[in-house]
């Protein structure tokens, strides 16, 4: 059996490129950036709109690619770049729209272009080359057009975004917990954060980790985000992390120890019906600057029905027209 080495050096400019564009769709562009698992054949992340604080319904996918090589073949105005064919069937069969991302480390610069009919150009026998213009900096110079490729009826980018999440509600179906963990900076008006959406395993250990957000949320509030985000579920605390928080502040708070005594100035119940904190909230705060967050899906009435509307479009049988 063959033994694949990968490069070191290789593989650390790609992540540096990742990281560098993540970095220009979050504090130049504004937008959400969501990297995809690397069995997402052909895309590195996925770009959700932000409209000032609302989210728009309307999602890029990004193959991102690092390093000088892909700046060696000059074209007029740009660069010509070269996918697998392999690559050009599947973007130009995806659900979303797709952008290619160059990362040139030596200006610490990021040149974009869409993927379409119009931009792919069949190159022979050397299958397809895309014009990847220097013009197109990833900065709030892109956004206009970005957010254009991105546009399309409402109707079908919200059937997109189910579709997108299917994987997800399909994981609750089966019976495991998905849980959202967030960390808020409570101190910067930017409303700077982070979301990572897991799996708990009940394990002991941290969730497993599926997908994981950036944010800047202004003055809205965390607690009214997660639901919208999160459509097809319903939203709340997780509930062992909370009473083990809780727990924790009480013996902070009503509990002296004495010579190896236990000394309890309140009891847990009545302290505990004293907390004002309800509902979707942090469970403890580190330092007076970043309060963090743990909830936990379940699969609502919406989640639950595009799964049975999916499962028949795929594979029930085709209906008659009349």
């Amino acid at each position: 059996m063959a033994i694949v080495v990968r490069d070191p050096a290789s593989a650390k400019t790609s992540r540096v490129g990742v990281a560098h564009v993540q970095l220009s769709v979050v504090e130049d562009l504004g937008w959400l950036f969501r990297e995809q698992p690397i069995d997402d054949y052909g895309i590195d992340a996925q770009v959700e709109i932000v409209d000032g604080e609302d989210i728009v319904p309307k999602l890029l996918a990004l193959q991102i690619k690092g390093g000088t090589s892909w700046f060696d073949e000059p074209a007029p105005g740009g660069w010509w770049f070269r996918p697998k064919p392999a690559h050009v069937q599947y973007w130009t069969n995806h659900s979303l729209p797709v952008v290619v991302v160059l990362y040139n480390p030596h200006t610490t610069t990021s040149h974009w272009q869409i993927v379409t009919s119009t931009t792919l150009e069949h190159a022979g026998e050397k299958g397809w080359k895309l014009l990847v213009p220097e013009a197109h900096v990833l900065d709030d110079s892109a956004v206009p057009l970005l957010r254009k490729a991105a546009e399309g009826d409402p109707y079908v980018l919200r059937i997109r975004e189910l579709q997108l999440a299917r994987p997800w509600m399909e994981l609750l179906h089966e019976g495991k917990r998905l849980v959202v963990d967030m960390e808020e900076w409570i101190n910067k008006t930017s409303g700077r954060g982070s979301i990572t959406l897991g799996v708990d395993n009940e394990d002991g250990n941290d969730p497993e980790p599926l997908a994981s957000w950036g944010v800047f949320l202004g003055l809205s509030s965390y607690a009214e985000f997660v639901p919208r985000l999160f459509a097809w579920a319903d939203v709340n605390v997780h509930e062992e992390t909370y009473d083990d928080a809780e727990h924790d502040q009480f013996e902070a708070e009503c509990v002296i120890y004495d010579e190896g005594d236990r000394i309890m100035i309140q009891d847990f119940d009545d302290w505990r019906e004293g907390l004002v904190a309800t509902g979707l909230r942090p469970y403890t705060n580190a330092a007076g600057e970043v309060d963090y967050w743990r909830l936990e899906l379940t699969l609502n009435e919406l989640g639950t029905a595009f799964l049975v509307v999916n499962e028949f479009a795929m594979e029930g049988e085709q209906q008659l027209t009349l």
